[in-house]
């Protein structure tokens, strides 16, 4: 009997598909993907972004297809499809990170501006859902992630109610997509993160330290996300390592939502058992 254990992880063969890989959690997920065998077909609208992820994927011994597109567009979702239909013949993988939101007061914001958010974080993320659902049926089942965040599932406060109304949303189009397609297969995951440092971040804290304070304050772990964060995560909901979960919203979010608003961080320093 060998004690060797599976390739749970091993994504060889298998076609992911990434937006928002030119930069971040989508940069950082296609990297991941391609380390553990995946064909990954990136999305941006960043075409010098895309041309430098997929430099460092296949410089590492990896296999990366950067293609621009706007992941708001809905006809742009099934000509994409098609064209990964006609290409690699199947899609095991999606994961939904690009995404624009818009920071405005409540009583500022015009419908039009909530409208264009719903549009981009929403509805589009659904039509890459639903396209890439219709193959995974096809070749008997995938896996879908979502990328949401806290402000999804608790309030932020500062003027971000389009991009909370957005999450929301997203959250409960994970849950309801992976309860109509569990039984055909396909398993639709949400992971939903905390502040994670990306060049907008960096600007917003730089102009306002108390800012950076004030998300340090929430956060056990003592330090702001980077994009690398995602990585495992992304991983195992893409590989048979997570074949029994589905519908999930996964925090990554250094304990941001397991704190209490008005809890107190332990010490930075370690303790001593006495």
């Amino acid at each position: 009997m060998s004690l060797k254990p599976p390739p749970l992880f091993d994504l060889s063969g298998k076609i992911a598909v990434v937006s928002g890989a030119a930069s971040g959690m989508g940069k950082a997920s296609a990297i991941a993907l391609a380390a553990h065998g995946a064909t990954v077909v990136m999305l941006d609208r960043n075409e010098a972004g895309l041309a430098a992820t997929a430099q460092e994927i296949e410089a590492a011994g990896g296999r990366a297809v950067g293609r621009l597109h706007d992941t708001s567009d809905v006809e742009a979702a099934r000509r994409l499809f098609d064209w990964i239909d006609a290409e690699f013949g199947r899609v095991d993988f999606l994961a939904n990170v690009a995404g624009d939101g818009i920071q405005a007061d409540p009583l500022a914001i015009t419908p039009e501006q909530i409208r264009r958010v719903l549009e981009n974080l929403v509805v589009g993320r659904f039509a890459h859902c639903r396209e890439a659902a219709c193959r995974m049926f096809r070749q008997g089942g995938g896996s879908i992630v979502n990328i949401g965040s806290i402000g999804g599932v608790t309030s932020l406060g500062r003027g971000h109610i389009a991009y909370a109304m957005a999450m929301g949303a997203v959250a409960q189009m994970t849950r309801e997509l992976s309860t109509e397609w569990a039984a055909r297969g396909v398993r639709v995951n949400a992971i939903l993160p905390a502040q994670v440092m990306n060049p907008g971040l960096e600007q917003r804290i730089a102009a306002d330290p108390a800012l950076g304070e004030k998300f340090l304050s929430g956060i056990p772990r003592g330090r702001l996300g980077i994009p690398a964060d995602i990585q495992g995560l992304i991983v195992l909901l893409a590989s048979d390592a997570s074949s029994w979960i589905t519908g999930t919203l996964i925090p990554m979010d250094g304990g941001n939502l397991a704190m209490n608003a008005g809890g107190t961080i332990g010490p930075r320093t370690k303790g001593e058992v006495t």
